[in-house]
Formats: structure tokens, sequence, C-alpha cells
């Protein structure tokens, strides 16, 4: 398998941030870890190998990426309103070098897909519902879609807003609501089974944001997984096989 590493500066955090490339040819993927995970995890714990095949067969190159959590939504000592504003610091290293390395790496090969499990899915969705001209498709497995349950204090204010889908989707109008309509697909990926509903929220909170999503008229498919099917990698592993392939 063809691999590739970078490390990308990140204004506003204190370290580069990783990138890692698995793939010779395909649609681009943009994978998210879990909370505060790094760019290796989606390896390391068997999420690679579960869609091997379709790497091998080039018809996708998945961009494995760091999260700056620690400094952001799980840095319990910040503010909602300051964990935010670190959240868009991360969206302008996404949506800066981190494009601009893909687009580089992959040109002319579509916009990229956005995915990832658990924290890594609200940060695919979020990237998704606020920049849908870069990221027009999302795959989020088991996401919590509210910061405000995060242990979140303080008063919200402009960032925490901007930064909250389960905020900002029921406010969504106009034409930039008919534009979303035209161009957005997500699939939102949920189990019932253990710590899908306590304590990580993941069944209510993603069963409300697609609930909001669909009275939009956003197209928003949710996938509830059966009782057995558990906030744990070996069921994402199944879910991201399985779903993949319809974005290639």
């Amino acid at each position: 398998m063809d691999t590739a590493r970078v490390e990308l500066s990140a204004a506003g955090f204190d370290r580069p941030g990783t990138v890692l490339r698995y793939g010779h040819w395909g649609r681009p993927v943009l994978v998210f870890p879990c909370e505060a995970g790094r760019a290796w995890d989606f390896a390391d714990r068997g999420m690679l190998a579960a869609v091997t095949p379709l790497v091998d067969a080039g018809r996708v190159k998945l961009y494995c990426v760091d999260s700056f959590d620690e400094a952001t939504w799980s840095n319990r000592g910040l503010s909602i309103e300051d964990r935010a504003r670190g959240h868009l610091a991360y969206e302008g290293w996404i949506t800066g070098p981190v494009l601009d390395w893909v687009r580089h790496d992959s040109p002319g090969a579509g916009d990229p897909v956005t995915t990832g499990v658990s924290m890594g899915a609200f940060h695919a969705v979020q990237f998704a519902l606020r920049r849908a001209d870069l990221f027009p498709q999302a795959l989020a497995m088991s996401g919590s879609y509210d910061p405000s349950w995060w242990h979140a204090w303080g008063e919200p204010g402009d960032a925490a807003y901007a930064t909250n889908p389960s905020w900002y989707v029921p406010d969504l109008e106009g034409g930039h609501l008919d534009w979303l309509r035209s161009r957005l697909d997500l699939v939102l990926v949920v189990g019932r089974g253990p710590f899908e509903t306590e304590p990580t929220r993941a069944l209510p909170s993603t069963r409300l944001l697609a609930g909001m999503l669909q009275d939009k008229g956003i197209r928003a498919e949710l996938d509830e997984w059966g009782e057995d099917v558990a906030h744990d990698w070996p069921w994402w592993q199944q879910q991201l096989a399985h779903h993949l392939p319809r974005f290639l």
C-alpha cells in the first residue's frame, strides 16, 4: 500500500499536526480521529484493515489527520466559548494547510468526503455543514453533536453557537439553506447497544441531529444498528466497510 506522512504547521497550537495518507488513487476521504486522537489511530485500531480492499483497488485515498481536542473541546479548564474558538483555529488548519496538501496530492480527484467515529464524527459533520463548498459529503459514526453537553461551563458566545450543529441547524433558512439542500449528503450511523446512550449520548444526539436536518430538507440518512452494537472499534470497522463504498 502506498503511504505518505507530512507534518503541517498549525497556527494557534503548540505543535504541528500530522497527516497520514493511505492509497495511490481514488476519491479522497478525510478521516478524523476519536477524542484527542492522532492520525495513526485509524490504522492502529483496525479501521484501515477494514477498507484495505477499497484502497488497494484504487477507489479511495484516506487522509488521516490529527485532532487538537486536548487544546479545544477536551480541555475542561477552558470555557465553552474558548473551546469553540480553539475549534475554529482547528478549522483553519484543516481548510488551509491540510486541504492544500490533499489537493496537491490528489489533483482532480473530487471534493473530499469527511468521516470519523465518536468525536471524529462530530468533526466530520461539522466540517460538512460549515464548509459544504469544500466537503459536501460526510459519513459519521456514533457521534455526539452538541458540545454544550461536554462538561461545558461559561457563557456561550458567537464561536460556541457557530460550532454547535444542534444550535445553528434549526436557524438555517433562505438561500443558504436551499444551497445546502442541493449540496449536502450526510449519513449518520449509530448503534443502540452499550455506551451509545450513556455516557456518550451518541444515540440520542444522532437521532436529534438527524431529525433537525431532515426537518430542514437536508439529505441526512439515519442508520441505526442493533441493540448489540456498541460504541467500539469492531462495530465501527463494520460500519465503515458497509457505508464507504457508496461515496466512491
